[in-house]
Order: structure tokens, then C-alpha cells, then sequence
């Protein structure tokens, strides 16, 4: 009881303020993760494991060195292969703990709105009449549901950020605009995977964030687009409450070791109607739009000049196609996928717009949300390529109806 005692202290000492989430909490168990010093929170509520020191070494005047030339050597190559300037302002070189911390702000938008469902849905489980008698402690309820988020998702992050390349690896701008990051530790872990001598990777890496780099400093709607396909798509993810309330009820306040129980699977899952079936395909839509463009203006820059080039091309379509586990902890923890499913269709589509457009009239699509190629397209990318406006008509269409200009 003791233990249990400190452990719910704990728990409200840094209580959530304005959200569902004690994103304090969640930081501080994310970067526990990788110190192995992650605060005594309660168990968390999904399959994650348990805490395990992952790491966090310190970035060398060398790596940032390197990471820096790599970056603006990236930025040189994109020069030919688009018509979207550079994107970079700032280059930097993380560590695992900065990148928790530049990325936060970030994930507690992504993750905010069904965060409040689930909490909403514990504190649902307290019945009226007990509900009358907490009066003022009924925000505790609260509180402690926000902390077993918290915590979750803390645990989810840490993971996440022992295995992330870059700001921009999941295919969202989950750093601060302008500025490209590489994490070298997690780069040279994942070139020794792959046989590859590690500054080729490096340089595959840097290109990819680059690009994803181009992409959102100069699309100024881009940004939004995503982020509100993610958040319509949330929208519609229900609470299982059944399987909360089964949890819980395997939870005993006398006994801590129950707390390591506190195991619940589908607590998230997406409503079979036609508006969530909408935004789902409207969100793998965009990512995979995303991914695509990024994959061919990279592969094209490196072709001839990465030795290894077809075997990272492939091996990365793969990783963003499957997700690393990391990624697949947090997707059963929100309810909420974050990997383009038809990457390679995408990939082909921007291609043929190249072979038929150019590259100004490929990039011009991005001048406009209505402008860009919906999933029924993916199906025939020679057909649509060659049935879009060309350069001069796109900027002559903007012109004429006052909407946005072409990049």
C-alpha cells in the first residue's frame, strides 16, 4: 500500500492543467525510458512494454559536423529534381531526448482529442450516486485517467524515439518548422542493419528530411491538410468501454503488483460509417501523397550518385509500408495508423507527372488542395498525368480566379 501510495502521488503531483493528458508525465516517462529512470507511474493501460533503459547517447562535435554537410549537401542534390526551393533554415543533429522534446507539442495535438474520449470515458465508469457523493474529487478521477495516458504514452514516445531517422521520418512535421534534424544514433543503428557504411545513410536520411523539408516551409496549406485529416479521422475512432471497464476491474488498490495488470487491447476503434471510412481514405490519401512525391525527387537526386541507392529506396518503402514496432505500439494506443498504405502507387503517380508535366508542372499540383490526385487516381497515374493542366495554365487558372499561386 505504501508503494501504491507514492505511486498515485506521483501521479498527481504534476496533474494535467489544460488537457487530458499529463504531458508533463508523459515526457518524463519518455525520456525514463531511454535513462532507465522513468518515474514510478502507474502500469500502462495498452500493450507497451515495460521500461527499459534504450539509450541516449550524446551527440559529438563530429556528428554534428557531419550531419550538418550532409543536410546541405542534400539541400544541393533536390536543387535539379524540384521546383520547391529549400526548406531548411536551421540543420541540427538530436538526440533522442531532444527529439522527444521538439516533437511533443506536435503528438499532444495528434493525440489530445482521443485522449479525451478515453478519459472522459473512465471517469463515465464512476457511477451517479458515487459521482454525487466525490463532489470536488471527481477531477481526481480525471487526473489519475490522464496520468495512465500519460504514462502510456510517454512509455509509446520513448520507444519511438530509439528508432525515428529524423523530424520528419513518420511522414508528419513533427518538429519546428524550418529546421531539419537527423538523430545519429539511431542512423548508425539502422545503416549496420542494413550493411550499408554509414554516411551513405546518412546522406539517404538527410535527403529524405530535406525534402520533407521543401515540402511543408513551401506548401503553406500543406501542414493544416494533414493535420486536419488526422484529426477528422480521430474524430470517429469510439471508446471501447467495455474493455476499460474490464481493466479496471482486474485492478486491486491493495495489492501494487495488480497495477502491472492493467493490460487492455482495442480500447480504440474506428466507427464503420461512411463519414470515418471518408477520412480515413482522405488521410492515406495525403500521407501517402506526402511519402511519394518525397520517395521520387529523392531516388531520383541519389540515383546516380548513392552507390546503394536501389537497396535503401527499398528498404525504406518497407519500414514506412510496415512501421517499426514502435510505431505499431502507438498506432494500437490511439487507434490511429500514421504509414501511407499505397506508397508505391504514389511514388508512380508523381512519376508519370514528371514524364508528362515536368518537374514545375508536377510541383504545381501542390498549389492547391483540389489540384492534388485523389486515391481513384492512383489507379491510371499515366491517365491523370496526362490530363492535368500543364505549368502555364495552372498559373494562369490562379491568376484568373485569385486562389493560390502555383509554387
Amino acid at each position: 500500500m505504501q508503494q501504491f501510495l507514492a505511486q498515485l502521488q506521483q501521479l498527481l503531483s504534476a496533474a494535467t492543467t489544460d488537457g487530458p493528458v499529463n504531458w508533463e508525465l508523459a515526457r518524463q516517462v519518455a525520456r525514463g525510458q531511454l535513462t532507465g529512470t522513468a518515474p514510478g507511474a502507474l502500469a500502462p493501460m495498452g500493450a507497451v512494454p515495460e521500461p527499459t533503459a534504450l539509450g541516449d547517447p550524446a551527440v559529438t562535435a563530429a556528428e554534428r559536423a557531419s550531419v550538418a554537410e550532409a543536410l546541405r549537401l542534400a539541400d544541393l542534390w533536390l536543387e535539379n529534381t524540384s521546383a520547391l526551393p529549400s526548406g531548411i533554415r536551421t540543420a541540427a543533429a538530436w538526440t533522442r531526448s531532444e527529439w522527444i522534446d521538439h516533437t511533443l507539442p506536435v503528438w499532444r495535438r495528434l493525440c489530445d482529442p482521443v485522449a479525451a474520449r478515453m478519459v472522459g470515458a473512465m471517469a463515465d465508469l464512476v457511477p451517479d450516486e458515487a459521482r454525487a457523493q466525490l463532489g470536488p474529487m471527481q477531477a481526481m478521477v480525471s487526473s489519475i485517467g490522464g496520468a495512465l495516458f500519460g504514462s502510456q504514452l510517454g512509455q509509446a514516445l520513448g520507444s519511438l524515439a530509439a528508432e525515428v531517422l529524423s523530424a520528419g521520418d513518420i511522414g508528419l512535421p513533427l518538429g519546428p518548422a524550418g529546421t531539419a534534424a537527423l538523430l545519429p544514433a539511431n542512423i548508425g543503428g539502422y545503416g549496420e542493419g542494413l550493411e550499408i557504411p554509414e554516411d551513405e545513410v546518412r546522406l539517404y536520411v538527410a535527403l529524405r528530411e530535406a525534402a520533407h523539408q521543401r515540402l511543408f516551409e513551401h506548401v503553406p496549406w500543406l501542414r493544416g491538410h494533414v493535420f486536419t485529416a488526422v484529426e477528422a479521422y480521430a474524430a470517429g475512432i469510439r471508446v471501447n468501454r467495455e474493455a476499460i471497464e474490464e481493466a479496471m476491474s482486474r485492478f486491486d488498490p491493495t495489492n501494487p503488483e495488480s497495477m502491472q495488470e492493467l493490460q487492455v487491447e482495442g480500447i480504440f476503434t474506428p466507427e464503420d460509417t461512411p463519414q470515418q471510412k471518408a477520412a480515413l481514405v482522405r488521410l492515406e490519401t495525403a500521407l501517402a501523397l506526402v511519402e511519394g512525391w518525397v520517395s521520387h525527387v529523392v531516388d531520383t537526386a541519389a540515383e546516380s550518385r548513392l552507390p546503394n541507392v536501389v537497396r535503401l529506396a527499398e528498404a525504406f518503402r518497407r519500414r514506412r509500408a510496415a512501421g517499426g514496432p514502435a510505431e505499431q505500439t502507438f498506432a494500437a494506443l490511439v487507434g490511429l495508423e500514421l504509414r501511407p498504405r499505397r506508397l508505391r502507387e504514389a511514388s508512380a503517380l508523381w512519376r508519370a507527372l514528371t514524364t508528362h508535366r515536368g518537374i514545375d508542372g508536377r510541383d504545381a499540383l501542390w498549389g492547391h488542395p483540389d489540384l492534388l490526385p485523389s486515391e481513384e487516381d492512383f489507379a491510371d497515374p499515366d491517365e491523370f498525368a496526362r490530363t492535368q493542366l500543364s505549368f502555364s495554365d495552372i498559373g494562369d487558372l490562379g491568376e484568373e480566379d485569385d486562389g493560390p499561386p502555383a509554387p
